[in-house]
């Protein structure tokens, strides 16, 4: 049962999908349905060994084949396919690298302060995709009352995420790094929501 300061004993896992052709070069991939490369299915079944004796009261992929590849490869493949774990709408920055967009603004760009513009698709505000992220909250939140929860997902979805379990703007994802493949542990100290463990590559994991 939650505490009556609305803390849960489970802990919620976040995975970030392996390499992708566009996460290699630094092109944004929102809707864009990229395959892993071979690296990234490779560091996917390294999760596997980390994984093999965990047990997850409930386990939510994103529905790109990217992060439910990654999910099957680590192991986790009895999942629920949960469309608000979708990466950020780029809008018309889809494809596109950071420095191809600084350059075509004139000054550097943070998708966090500056967001983006409608394209082919309408693109989201960071408040967009931090209202998703409550959403997934609230949907397992009853299942932390019985165990930990895996969250199989995208870099700047899951960093927004990280920012809306902590109770703080979500802006500060921004401070967060998330590499492609890597494995965190959202967590509480008391009362207080806590970073567990974050950024954590499958060989690190295996190593410690």
């Amino acid at each position: 049962m939650a505490s009556p300061d609305g803390v849960v004993p489970g802990n919620i896992y976040l995975f970030r999908h392996g390499e992708t052709e566009w996460s290699l070069t630094g092109q944004h991939t929102g809707t864009t349905d990229l395959p892993l490369l071979p690296e990234g299915e490779a560091a996917a079944k390294e999760l596997a060994g980390v994984l093999r004796s965990h047990r997850f009261e409930r386990v939510l992929v994103s529905p790109l084949q990217r992060a439910k590849r990654t999910a099957e490869l680590a192991g986790l493949g009895d999942f629920e396919v949960e469309p608000l774990l979708r990466e950020w709408d780029y809008g018309a920055y889809e494809g596109i690298t950071t420095k191809q967009i600084s350059a075509e603004l004139g000054h550097p760009w943070e998708v966090f302060v500056d967001g983006v513009k409608p394209g082919v698709t309408p693109g989201e505000t960071i408040h967009d995709v931090a209202d998703r992220a409550q959403q997934v909250l609230d949907k397992i939140w009853p299942d932390l009352e019985r165990g930990d929860v895996a969250l199989f997902g995208h870099g700047h979805a899951l960093r927004v995420l990280t920012a809306t379990y902590l109770k703080v703007d979500p802006c500060f994802g921004q401070q967060l790094v998330l590499d492609a493949g890597s494995m965190s542990v959202l967590t509480h100290h008391r009362s207080t929501r806590c970073l567990g463990m974050y950024n954590l590559s499958p060989w690190r994991l295996l190593s410690d």
